[in-house]
């Protein structure tokens, strides 16, 4: 086949030739959306650890640690909103270090390679502070894809619409 029938064949080579669909836009957006994918490759994955049962010597470990504990911890958003960061107190539901399951008891470590002194965003809240922010930034916090945050997004939503509809939320 001569180079010429084949560029007939070639729809892009086509297109390329006369400017139509398949121009630079789309260029521009098969860069992006590479750098996008690569960047997310190049993130370690969370590692999650199973739930397990105590043996009586950790039980009594833990028992001899409790004295050394005792300290005063914030209880409210005000108490914690001018602590140092990054935050210290990884057991906070809004902390964004680790995740446990409910259900389950098992634990999520979002940042595996990093320790939580090493995070530059510790609180879910502060970042709630800031105001709204796009799906890629919030991927890249919460170690996150933008399409996982995208589904949750819809998810959230969605429970709020059924609230409103049950009567829990006024609507507007």
């Amino acid at each position: 086949m001569d180079p010429e029938s084949q560029l007939k064949l070639d729809p892009v080579a086509d297109e390329e030739e006369t400017g139509e669909p398949g121009g630079e836009d789309e260029d521009v957006a098969e860069v992006s959306r590479k750098l996008r994918r690569r960047r997310r490759r190049d993130r370690p994955r969370s590692k999650t650890i199973a739930m397990r049962r105590l043996t009586r010597e950790e039980v009594k470990q833990g028992a001899l640690l409790l004295p050394f504990m005792d300290y005063s911890r914030p209880r409210t958003r005000g108490d914690c909103a001018g602590e140092e960061r990054p935050c210290a107190y990884v057991s906070c539901k809004y902390h964004l270090y680790l995740d446990v399951n409910p259900e389950t008891g098992s634990i999520k470590l979002n940042f595996p390679h990093i320790d939580v002194w090493e995070m530059q965003d510790t609180c879910a809240l502060d970042i709630a502070g800031r105001g709204g922010i796009t799906l890629e930034d919030v991927g890249e916090i919460m170690n996150l894809t933008r399409e996982r945050i995208r589904q949750v997004e819809v998810r959230g939503l969605l429970k709020l619409k059924m609230s409103a509809e049950e009567g829990d939320i006024a609507p507007g």
